[in-house]
């Protein structure tokens, strides 16, 4: 198993690790926030109305909701900027690099999933199987971080190719199970100007402003759609021109553009509103129901095994072989990094859930999870001289 280590990588990483920190010091400061003298003006701020207006036009929704549905779509549109250059020129090209993480990847999202499944069968939060399939990369680059010298720089690119490949598996399961009542014609319009987008593409127009001003019209229909906004970012993405011209290459212009304000405004923005938890008995009680416990198992133990079994089988059946510097306890100590779903497992909360206990009691036991997880994972880094 060989990966290589490119500049693509060596700039994500450091930038990842970075905002990990950062999101790291804003959930504290909410939960305590959450939990102090301040708590009802603090929670009250994030579920306030904010009105946009102009002409006849009108919309109308919670702080927390443009948030999730509105900056969060420049996250996905970041993540699917990400894919693409990837696939271009990262870590999954030519496309035979990818196996390894593509596998690893679809076991750490289907064993968490089925965990979850087999806890919560014949119940109504069943609904809830995508919240253990999330691993946030920024968190797991943030532990590796603190045990970088004993962590492989090819394990370190194995997490964050899976952890890439993770995202998109993220957006499919969004497309396909997380969508509401579908509005056709607002749908048949965001695909519409999607297939413009195409067409833009293949003219060879690689000016960024006519995409973003379709992209922002391609948002506001798939709002209204029924599908999850965030998809919109992801199509945006995908029919940006991937190719130079003079020295120009406008997916890579807007990844660029995007990597400081997604890491360290938007994701803070996103955790600082969905870590206002006030902890609450009702909350508390519920995270000892079948949700929480599937969400557990799906992170902490789900999470490691998926990955490890997925790797094992293309070793048993000799598609590839284990890297002479990675062994067992390293992959496995990686699997238990990639149960720190945090950011996209809390977004998922947020999908499959409408019962505030629900949400709330999803989102403490992912904190708790993550926080198991990478505990773990830190303490078999740290201890692996001992094995």
């Amino acid at each position: 198993m060989k990966l290589r280590i490119t500049n693509v990588f060596l700039e994500f990483t450091k930038s990842e690790k970075n905002a990990g920190l950062l999101l790291i010091i804003c959930t504290m400061c909410s939960l305590v926030m959450s939990n102090s003298l301040w708590s009802d003006v603090y929670i009250h701020f994030w579920h306030q109305k904010v009105a946009l207006s102009a002409l006849h036009f009108k919309m109308e929704y919670t702080l927390e909701q443009w948030i999730n549905d509105g900056l969060m779509t420049i996250f996905f549109l970041l993540v699917g900027l990400e894919i693409e250059r990837e696939l271009y020129e990262g870590e999954l090209h030519p496309i035979k690099n990818a196996i390894i993480p593509v596998v690893a990847a679809l076991g750490g999202m289907m064993v968490p999933a089925l965990l979850y499944g087999l806890v919560n069968f014949n119940s109504p939060t069943i609904k809830g199987f995508g919240i253990p399939m999330a691993t946030d990369i920024a968190f797991s680059l943030a532990v590796l971080s603190l045990v970088s010298d004993r962590v492989p720089a090819s394990l370190k690119v194995l997490l964050t190719s899976l952890a890439i490949i993770d995202d998109l598996g993220a957006i499919i399961v969004i497309a396909l199970f997380y969508g509401k009542g579908i509005e056709w014609f607002y749908l048949m319009s965001s695909l519409g100007i999607f297939f413009v987008l195409l067409i833009m593409n293949r003219l060879k127009i690689y000016r960024l402003t006519p995409y973003l001003i379709l992209g922002v019209v391609m948002w506001y229909c798939m709002l209204r759609s029924g599908i999850h906004a965030t998809i919109s970012g992801v199509l945006l993405a995908f029919a940006l021109p991937f190719k130079y011209r003079e020295n120009k290459n406008p997916s890579i212009q807007l990844q660029e553009m995007l990597h400081v304000p997604v890491a360290f405004i938007v994701l803070p923005v996103f955790t600082l509103c969905n870590t206002a938890i006030p902890i609450k008995m009702n909350f508390i009680d519920s995270m000892l129901d079948v949700h929480s416990l599937g969400i557990m198992l799906g992170l902490v133990a789900g999470k490691p095994l998926g990955i490890v079994m997925g790797v094992y089988l293309l070793i048993k059946w000799k598609v590839v072989r284990l890297s002479e510097n990675i062994n067992w306890y390293q992959l496995w100590a990686m699997g238990m990094s990639a149960g720190i779903g945090f950011t996209m497992s809390i977004f998922f909360a947020h999908l499959a859930f409408n019962d505030e206990v629900l949400v709330q009691s999803s989102k403490m036991m992912v904190l708790l999870s993550s926080f198991i997880s990478g505990l773990l994972a830190y303490l078999m880094f740290r201890l692996k001289s001992l094995v």
